[in-house]
């Protein structure tokens, strides 16, 4: 379960009818605005929910050595060491996602606070997270799980670039759910048909497997993607154009697409190279 941006102290909690029917998370994850919620820390140790929540560096973190903020324990704890080890916190559409990541234990054993650098600009971000008595409590596991709230942030970028999602000119609530119903409504749409077409659509040439490997002579195309759907649908309907320049458009836009990824995917493999060696 991922908690993407919202009003400070809004947190949705996982509701006790979900978890009645036997719907369980393996982790619950959150920006800042939910790490900062203390209410829902407690609730969520409650239930024996574990969750990874990003905390902000002024946040105070009860430590081994004694209370403290985040930003006074990195200077503090992890001056003159080098606990930063590189690891990949998931896949996305560019490759790797590699960041440098450290670790402080915190009062608590069930408790830890992970601590993400970027690898070129140095920024901090650090995660508070709990993980109950009888659960694994692993590096990779917390890792994958700070990982996953990307895919929340995406669906909310989606929705507002390609659907209109914060683009809505109502002040009553009724107005306001109309807008965001409609939205998702189109955005459920064109997602399930982009999955439904994925291996109809898709014919990208394989990634590279080295830094030095050659373009193919063909890139392929990409699968159809939701943004593409959209202006699909929108050529054909809002603004009708003949449907062969719309299939014309759609394969420049794709193919090129596959190819500008190749070599970007191509740069990356370079740097992973550069940062596992």
């Amino acid at each position: 379960m991922t908690c993407g941006s919202g009003r400070k102290g809004s947190w949705p909690p996982p509701s006790s009818r979900t978890r009645a029917d036997g719907v369980g998370f393996d982790f619950v994850c959150g920006d800042e605005v939910y790490g900062a919620s203390p209410d829902l820390r407690q609730y969520l140790e409650s239930l024996g929910q574990a969750y990874v929540l990003r905390i902000a560096s002024n946040v105070a973190v009860a430590l081994p050595g004694g209370t403290m903020t985040c930003a006074k324990a990195v200077k503090t704890l992890l001056r003159g060491k080098s606990p930063w080890e590189v690891r990949s916190a998931g896949r996305g559409s560019k490759g790797q996602r590699w960041y440098a990541w450290a670790w402080l234990a915190a009062a608590s054993p069930r408790h830890s606070l992970p601590i993400r650098r970027h690898l070129r600009a140095g920024e901090l971000a650090f995660h508070y997270c709990y993980v109950p008595e009888g659960q694994l409590l692993t590096k990779t596991r917390l890792i994958r799980a700070a990982g996953l709230r990307w895919p929340a942030e995406e669906n909310f970028e989606t929705g507002k670039d390609c659907f209109g999602l914060d683009q809505c000119q109502a002040r009553l609530y009724t107005a306001i759910l109309r807008h965001i119903v409609l939205v998702m409504a189109a955005l459920a749409i064109c997602a399930v048909t982009a999955a439904m077409l994925r291996r109809r659509t898709g014919s990208e040439a394989p990634p590279p497997s080295s830094p030095w490997q050659a373009p193919p002579a063909d890139p392929g195309m990409i699968p159809l993607t939701v943004p593409e759907i959209r202006r699909i649908l929108a050529a054909l309907t809002a603004r009708p154009m003949p449907p062969p320049l719309i299939a014309h458009w759609d394969a420049w836009t794709r193919r090129h697409q596959a190819r500008a990824r190749w070599f970007h995917q191509r740069a990356r493999l370079k740097r992973d190279y550069m940062l596992v060696s």
